[in-house]
C-alpha cells in the first residue's frame, strides 16, 4: 500500500529482502542517505549487505557488520558508507566519523539512526523493517526525486514480475547521455542475461521552433514505439537487433534481447580493423534494402519512420552557433554571421534532394556496436540504440562510423573503410558514386558542426565537461569534410569564424 511519501511492503522471506536490496541500489545516488531501522534481528544488516553487494556486483562482498568499528567504507560504482551508530556516545561525534564527507561524495546506510537522529539530514530516506508473521514488513518514508526514484525501481520489480522473472537478480547496466538507463536481468532458470531499458516518459521541454520543443523538431524518440518497431523490421531483414520480450509503452520499461558484451574497441580503445570493416559491410547492406517508412507495431498503433528533413538538419548545426563559437574565441556569433552560415547550410541541404536516401540508424559507431563473432555475415554486427532513426541521406551513416565521435579513426583506416563501403556498394548496381561522396561529405559535416557545438553544450549547460575530449577529434573530422568542393562556402566561413582548427 502506498501513500503520498510512505511505502509499505511486505517482505515474505530472505530472499524477498534480497531483492528489495537490489531494488534499492538501482534508486540510490550519491548525497542519498537510507535511515535503516528495527528491533534487533528485524533484517537492517541483511538489507543493507543486499545492497552493498548489488552496488559492487559481488554476491560474494565481504559485509562485515560495523557495529564496533562504527563505519565501513566501501570504495564502488557510487561510494558506500555503512554505519552502525548503536554503540555512538554522542550525536556529535557523527561528524567525527566522516558522515559529511562521505554523504557528498556517495551514499550513506545507517543502522540505528534514531542514536545520532539530530545530526542526520531532513531529505533522508527512511526505512523501518518489523516482523509480520513468518516475514517483514518495510515500511519506506521518502520524499520529492528520492520518492521518484524508490517508486520507479519497484514498478519495474513489478514489470520483471508480471514478465515471469519474479526471481530476477537485478544490475546496474549502464546510463548513456539520454533519458535512458539500462539494467543487466539475471534469471536462476535461463544461462545468460536479459537487458532491461527504463526510459522513464519526461517532458518535452519549451518550445524553439514554430511553436515545438526541441526533441520534436530534432526527431529524437519519446517513447519505446519506434525503438521496437525499428528492432522488428531489423530482424525481419536479417540483422542482429535485439528481440522484444516484454514491453509497456505507458510506462517506458522495455525488456530485450542481450546482443553480447564485446565491442569493437580492443583493451586501450582503439579501432579494431576487422571489426570496423565488418561493421561498415554491414552498413553497406542496410542501404542495398528499401525500408518502408510506416512499420506496423501493434493491433492499434504504426510507426512513422520520420524524414531528416531541413528544419531537422538546420537546428542540429545551429549548436555551433549557439555553444561553439563563444566558448572558441570569447564572442558570440553577430546576426550577419549567424544568417550567412543558415544561408550556406539551405544551400547545401538543396544539394541533398537527389541523393540516395533511407534508412538511416543516426548513431552508428563504436558505443552502439556489438561484435559477435559466432554469427556469420551481417549478424556479427550487433545494432543497439537505433530508437532515433530517420529516413535520410545513407551517407550519414557511413559517416558516422568511419569518423567514430568517441575514437580516432587514423587516415589509413579512414580509406580503408571507405574503400570497402565503395567496393560493396557498386557492386550491388545502380550506385551514383560522385553523389554519394558528396552527401558524404555534407553529412560529415553537418553532424560534426553538431557534435562541436554538444560538447560545449554538455560543459557548460549540463555541468559534463568529460565529453569535451572529443572535440579535437570532432573539429579534425570537420576538416576532411570541408576539404569537398561542396563545401566551400562553409570552410571559407568556418576559417573566417576561427572554426575548424582543433583546439588543445
Amino acid at each position: 500500500m502506498t501513500t503520498d511519501d510512505t511505502i509499505s511492503l511486505f517482505l515474505k522471506d530472505e530472499a524477498a529482502t534480497v531483492r528489495l536490496g537490489e531494488d534499492l541500489a538501482l534508486a540510490l545516488k550519491a548525497g542519498d542517505c537510507l535511515a535503516l531501522s528495527g528491533d534487533l534481528g528485524a533484517g537492517k544488516s541483511s538489507l543493507a549487505r543486499a545492497i552493498l553487494r548489488a552496488i559492487a556486483d559481488d554476491d560474494g562482498l565481504e559485509v562485515p557488520s560495523p557495529t564496533f568499528t562504527l563505519v565501513q567504507s566501501y570504495d564502488l560504482r557510487i561510494p558506500v558508507s555503512h554505519f552502525d551508530l548503536y554503540r555512538l556516545g554522542d550525536p556529535g561525534e557523527l561528524t567525527e566519523l566522516g558522515f559529511d564527507e562521505a554523504l557528498q561524495n556517495g551514499i550513506c546506510l545507517v543502522e540505528w539512526p534514531e542514536m545520532a537522529a539530530s545530526e542526520l539530514p531532513g531529505e533522508c530516506i527512511t526505512l523501518t523493517l518489523t516482523h509480520e508473521g513468518n516475514g517483514r514488513r518495510a515500511t519506506i518514508s521518502a520524499a520529492g526525486a528520492q520518492a521518484l526514484r524508490i517508486r520507479r525501481v519497484l514498478a519495474i520489480r513489478n514489470f520483471l514480475e508480471d514478465a515471469g522473472c519474479s526471481d530476477a537478480k537485478r544490475r546496474f547496466l549502464t546510463g548513456d547521455a539520454s533519458l535512458r538507463a539500462y539494467e543487466a536481468i539475471y534469471r536462476e532458470s535461463i544461462k545468460g542475461r536479459l537487458i532491461l531499458m527504463d526510459w522513464q516518459p519526461h517532458p518535452e521541454g519549451p518550445p524553439v521552433h514554430d511553436g515545438k520543443p526541441y526533441p520534436k523538431v530534432a526527431h529524437l524518440a519519446q517513447n519505446a514505439y519506434p525503438f521496437v518497431a525499428i528492432a522488428n523490421a531489423l530482424r525481419e531483414w536479417g540483422f542482429a537487433a535485439p528481440e522484444i520480450y516484454k514491453v509497456d509503452y505507458d510506462k517506458g520499461i522495455l525488456l530485450i534481447e542481450d546482443l553480447g558484451t564485446e565491442g569493437v574497441l580492443d583493451d586501450e580503445g582503439r579501432p579494431i580493423v576487422e571489426r570496423y570493416r565488418q561493421s561498415v559491410a554491414c552498413l553497406a547492406h542496410l542501404h542495398s534494402i528499401q525500408f518502408p517508412q510506416d512499420i506496423p507495431v501493434s493491433a492499434t498503433h504504426k510507426h512513422h519512420i520520420p524524414d531528416f528533413d531541413r528544419t531537422a538538419m538546420k537546428m542540429e548545426v545551429q549548436l555551433l552557433l549557439d555553444w561553439h563559437i563563444a566558448w572558441k574565441r570569447g564572442t558570440a556569433p553577430s546576426e550577419a554571421e549567424r544568417k550567412e552560415y543558415l544561408a550556406i547550410w539551405d544551400a547545401l541541404i538543396d544539394e541533398l534532394a537527389t541523393v540516395e536516401k533511407n534508412l538511416l540508424l543516426r548513431d552508428f559507431h563504436s558505443p552502439n556496436i556489438i561484435w559477435r563473432p559466432q554469427e556469420p555475415g551481417i549478424r556479427k554486427i550487433g545494432l543497439i540504440d537505433f530508437q532515433d532513426a530517420m529516413i535520410g541521406p545513407t551517407a550519414y551513416d557511413l559517416a558516422s562510423i568511419v569518423q567514430d565521435a568517441r575514437v580516432t579513426i587514423e587516415p589509413q583506416l579512414f580509406r580503408q573503410l571507405m574503400d570497402d563501403y565503395m567496393a560493396l556498394r557498386r557492386r550491388q548496381g545502380g550506385f551514383d558514386e560522385v553523389g554519394f561522396l558528396k552527401a558524404w561529405a555534407i553529412m560529415s559535416a553537418q553532424r560534426n558542426c553538431k557534435l562541436a557545438g554538444l560538447w560545449v553544450r554538455l560543459l557548460q549547460r549540463d555541468g559534463k565537461p568529460g565529453y569535451l575530449k572529443h572535440m579535437p577529434r570532432t573539429l579534425a573530422y570537420l576538416n576532411v569534410a570541408l576539404e569537398h568542393e561542396a563545401l566551400t562556402p562553409l570552410r571559407d566561413w568556418c576559417a573566417r569564424a576561427g572554426i575548424g582548427q582543433s583546439e588543445s
